[in-house]
């Protein structure tokens, strides 16, 4: 039997990289989803993938930091498919700019607190009672590796989102867990996605993040929504409050030879 056999899937940042790829894999496996994005035409991408592998996707355009667009996804997402079952606060940006302490901008520290964040609280905010009404689920936060050691490139703001996410679903974990809501957290190591290709662009800025990484390479898309599959599954039925680290050895590592 598929493992989301009959289960409603919400994945924001679900027009491209691993919340794309999640969205084919879940819907793979049985979950009905509902296809979260900013982007039109990435989301349209998404739904018409699901639906090339036998699926049932929809769209709902949202930016995860504005309450109004999130609870409206979560009624979409009601009313299109009667249930909530899964959680899946996958959208984050990385600018370019975000860099160390003193030299990263405001506006730039303000955006990336608003949608890494923010925007995974108000998802919660807004999904758990739902969830609560469809009789439980599974919640996966996408946190990074960086919440759990410094990184090795500077990326102060990124880095402190992503330690939020962490704190935030432990609490929530904590909170809900005797509702039948579990909460995870997923801590990829830098995944072979858009929007981390266009950051490292750079040889020189690719080079210094691959020879952290004892694997020796980028992690793929695919393997990252395994995990999550992982997660969102009743193969996880004990596991709450806690992180599955997929980052190719980084956070096992003291030094990799140059």
């Amino acid at each position: 039997m598929p493992r989301l056999d009959g289960k409603v899937a919400l994945i924001t940042g679900a027009g491209n990289g691993m919340g794309q790829v999640a969205s084919v894999l879940f819907a793979r496996e049985g979950a009905r989803i509902v296809v979260a994005d900013f982007s039109e035409a990435g989301g349209a991408e998404t739904v018409a993938a699901v639906e090339a592998v036998g699926g049932e996707a929809a769209f709902v355009k949202v930016d995860v930091a504005n309450p109004d667009q999130v609870s409206a996804m979560i009624d979409f997402a009601m009313a299109r498919f009667g249930a909530l079952n899964i959680l899946y606060n996958n959208a984050g940006i990385f600018p370019a700019d975000d860099g160390g302490v003193t030299e990263t901008p405001e506006p730039t520290w303000d955006r990336v607190m608003e949608v890494n964040l923010k925007g995974v609280w108000l998802g919660c905010k807004y999904g758990i009672p739902a969830m609560l009404a469809s009789g439980g689920g599974s919640i996966v936060n996408v946190a990074s590796f960086v919440a759990l050691m410094g990184a090795a490139t500077a990326q102060i703001a990124y880095t402190a989102s992503k330690g939020g996410v962490l704190a935030m679903t432990r609490e929530i974990a904590v909170e809900y867990g005797r509702q039948n809501i579990r909460a995870n957290s997923l801590c990829p190591g830098p995944v072979s996605t858009p929007m981390l290709e266009e950051l490292m662009s750079d040889p020189e800025r690719k080079a210094r993040r691959l020879v952290h990484i004892p694997m020796g390479r980028l992690g793929q898309a695919e393997e990252l929504a395994k995990a999550a599959l992982f997660l969102a599954s009743d193969d996880s039925s004990f596991m709450t409050g806690a992180q599955l680290v997929v980052d190719g050895g980084i956070t096992a590592a003291y030094v990799t030879p140059e």
